[in-house]
């Protein structure tokens, strides 16, 4: 784990378990407990039996999914497509943009829980597993505290995280409070376009309890820090903040860009990874922390061989 001192401009090398040597009694760490679901799904045609692959993003109606639909001939607007055994069967209503498409599951069994049957773990693309990743991928690929199903990625800075973990800084007087972004396709795509205003968020959803909203703002009051846990938790805490002018009980879908220059309202110091470069996950840190002095920790980073991405090293930032 890599500690970024912001204000002093300097770093040090830690481990994740040291983690608790930089909090302190009155801190707050907020966690996200979405849960991630098997949302590739291998189809085929009827007839033909030529391979659809249809991922998951968002049910927007009761059985129909906004889904991405990857195949060598599309199948038309009526199509069925036709999953395991026969016994569960899809329509496309409508086509969308960048391979999008909106279908309608032919069930009454909640689409979520075919998918926890017949579905593969959706890994990022740069992780290459022979068998769709579900030797293992399955368990590791979910944080130990994941409860609510919908997201499509992993909140990956929480991968971290053990029981033991949390037992540790609740010893030390250190909260714990849980919010749910689900995470959706738009964390694999990098900003494209030259103007960085240009670059459109796409919309996730979100709530906080009001609960876990008194608890942060509390422990805030009393002069404790609040560690967000990961990109999603930022940006779920900052949209909370910029749309209520304080943490409360809120729900919705929040399209926020963090990008420099940027105020941060609600949090005090950020776990992650290390992200891929054009990431808009890199940008929020650069706002954060401040672009040079990323770019340069992230050019030490590189000299210590640390881990990037999903399944690697971490980075906190106070």
């Amino acid at each position: 784990m890599m500690v970024l001192h912001r204000r002093e401009a300097r770093w040090e090398h830690a481990h994740f378990a040291d983690l608790p040597a930089f909090l302190r009694a009155g801190d707050v760490a907020v966690v996200n407990n979405t849960k991630v679901i098997p949302a590739r799904l291998i189809g085929r045609k009827p007839g033909t039996g030529g391979k659809v692959e249809v991922f998951l993003l968002e049910e927007t109606a009761p059985r129909e999914w906004d889904v991405l639909v990857r195949a060598r001939r599309r199948p038309r607007i009526n199509d069925p497509i036709v999953f395991g055994d026969g016994t569960l069967t899809a329509v496309m209503l409508e086509e969308g943009a960048l391979g999008r498409a909106r279908v309608r599951f032919e069930t009454e069994r909640p689409v979520v829980e075919w998918a926890e049957e017949l579905g593969e773990t959706p890994l990022p693309p740069y992780i290459q597993r022979k068998d769709g990743g579900e030797s293992g991928d399955r368990a590791r690929y979910q944080t130990v505290y994941a409860q609510h199903p919908g997201a499509v990625a992993a909140p990956t800075a929480g991968l971290h995280f053990t029981p033991e973990m949390f037992e540790r800084l609740a010893a030390m007087g250190i909260a714990r409070a849980e919010l749910t972004l689900h995470v959706g396709i738009g964390t694999f795509r990098p900003v494209s376009v030259d103007t960085i205003t240009e670059h459109r968020m796409e919309a996730e959803r979100y709530q906080i309890t009001g609960e876990a909203a008194a608890l942060i703002q509390r422990c805030r009051e009393r002069g404790g820090r609040c560690l967000a846990v990961g990109s999603t938790s930022v940006r779920t805490l900052e949209e909370v903040f910029a749309r209520h002018g304080t943490l409360m009980a809120s729900e919705g879908r929040t399209d926020l860009f963090i990008y420099p220059p940027f105020t941060f309202r609600a949090v005090d110091a950020i776990l992650t990874n290390f992200h891929l470069p054009k990431s808009t996950l890199l940008m929020m840190m650069s706002a954060f922390a401040g672009r040079e002095l990323m770019l340069a920790a992230y050019e030490e980073a590189v000299r210590q061989r640390y881990r990037f991405f999903s399944y690697g090293d971490c980075m906190l930032i106070v």
